[in-house]
């Protein structure tokens, strides 16, 4: 038995003396990070690959403080507390004339209208006036959010009833509105 357990033990050490010949020493083990050999690898473009942004993270450089944030080319809605966070986001439809960039303030409110485009509407939170065209948020009674047609000039930001009543429980008049590209 104690030649088997002699033999074994020689195996072993030459198995153990074969490993370390091959393997780099220990300091570049450590120095170098590791990475699969099977994964390919990528073609430098000189562009490094920039993290995937979150399509419904607040947008950066959009003020401070309570307030409403709109994204024109994101088409959604933030609605941010004192302290900064968002407490309610969600996509609206535009309407053919937007506000430019810039802060503004809710100018009046209306519990339910007709629309610039003849649709019955509710939650109305204006704020701001271009090219003689009332702009602000509503929700259209009959929960729809179309396209609006091209050919006329229209104000309404349209969104979901539930999210008309969420704007209309947080943008009283004066309330911020802040309008990002």
């Amino acid at each position: 038995m104690a030649g088997l357990t002699a033999a074994a033990l020689a195996a072993v050490a030459f198995l153990a003396y074969q490993a370390s010949a091959v393997a780099p020493p220990p300091a570049e083990l450590a120095a170098t990070p590791r990475t699969p050999e099977a994964a390919p690898s990528a073609p430098a473009t000189g562009t490094p690959k920039q993290p995937r942004k979150d399509p419904l993270a607040l947008p950066a450089n959009s003020g401070t403080g309570e307030r409403v944030v709109y994204g024109l080319a994101d088409r959604r809605v933030w609605l941010v507390d004192e302290q900064g966070r968002v407490t309610h986001t969600f996509s609206v439809m535009p309407s053919t004339v937007s506000p430019p960039p810039g802060t503004y303030a809710v100018t009046s409110r209306s519990g339910a209208v007709r629309g610039s485009d003849g649709v019955q509407i509710e939650h109305v939170v204006r704020f701001a006036t271009v090219q003689d065209v009332s702009i602000g948020f509503s929700a259209a009674v009959d929960g729809s959010t179309p396209s609006p047609d091209p050919s006329r000039k229209t104000g309404g930001i349209r969104m979901k009833r539930a999210d008309g009543e969420a704007m209309w429980r947080f943008a009283v008049i004066g309330e911020k509105v802040v309008v990002v590209p």
